[in-house]
């Protein structure tokens, strides 16, 4: 009877060892903000606008001025991924979710931006890249004091895929605020603004949502990489301090 009872011992001790580990939500690693870059790779961006708009997000994430706001959240640290959407089908996590906390980890976000090739192609699709932000942030493994899309695009057009009312609304359910960059241009040779409508104005009555929500404008090779260090570093600069108890 002994020998069963402890053979009956090491089984439930096996059996522990083995069971699936449960980690609880308030486990998620607690950081200033959780971010999806939403960059557009539709049909109208050709591959050289491809690069050129990765190496706008990548410098401005090793910014001086960036990892300067960053440092100054309540927990000195951000997790991001950067996704690039085109028709309801293809968004791809270029970038996955990642703590970006000094210059070390902005270091190995660009490079990784940079290093990957393009894989996402097809007409627009708003709505679904909306609605993949929202589920990228609902499920990640990060608690953030904010959760933002930053989202950015050449038009406001929606050809597949669910409305973007319907993909905006996800997102401020899940208590997510979405910023827009609007994209005027990428090149110094470029006409500048859609001719049918104004882009500004669109995203803010379509796209964008959420407390402090914003549009900023590139209508220049230069003032795209301006506009993405600018953005980034009004949506790190907006922390709240962590509530005490």
């Amino acid at each position: 009877m002994r020998a069963l009872r402890k053979l009956a011992w090491i089984g439930c001790v096996l059996a522990s060892l083995c069971a699936p580990i449960v980690v609880p939500a308030d486990a998620r690693e607690q950081v200033d903000v959780e971010l999806v870059f939403l960059a557009d790779a539709s049909l109208s961006i050709d591959d050289a606008e491809i690069e050129f708009q990765r190496q706008g997000y990548a410098d401005a994430m090793r910014h001086p001025e960036v990892l300067s706001a960053i440092a100054r959240g309540a927990l000195g640290k951000i997790a991001v991924t950067f996704i690039e959407w085109a028709d309801h089908r293809s968004q791809d996590p270029v970038v996955p979710w990642m703590v970006v906390d000094g210059a070390a980890s902005a270091d190995v976000f660009a490079r990784t931006l940079m290093a990957r090739e393009r894989v996402t192609y097809g007409m627009n699709a708003i709505g679904a890249a909306l609605a993949e932000g929202t589920r990228q942030i609902t499920q990640n493994d990060y608690d953030g004091l904010r959760k933002i899309i930053d989202f950015s695009a050449d038009s406001a057009n929606n050809w597949s895929g669910i409305p973007i009312e319907d993909g905006r609304a996800q997102a401020l359910a899940a208590g997510i605020t979405i910023n827009g960059l609007a994209v005027l241009c990428r090149a110094d040779d470029c006409s500048g603004r859609p001719v049918a409508y104004d882009l500004e104005e669109a995203f803010t009555k379509r796209i964008i949502g959420g407390p402090g929500s914003f549009v900023i404008t590139a209508d220049s090779a230069t003032r795209f990489a301006e506009a993405v260090r600018r953005k980034l570093i009004l949506e790190l600069a907006r922390v709240p301090d962590r509530p005490k108890g």
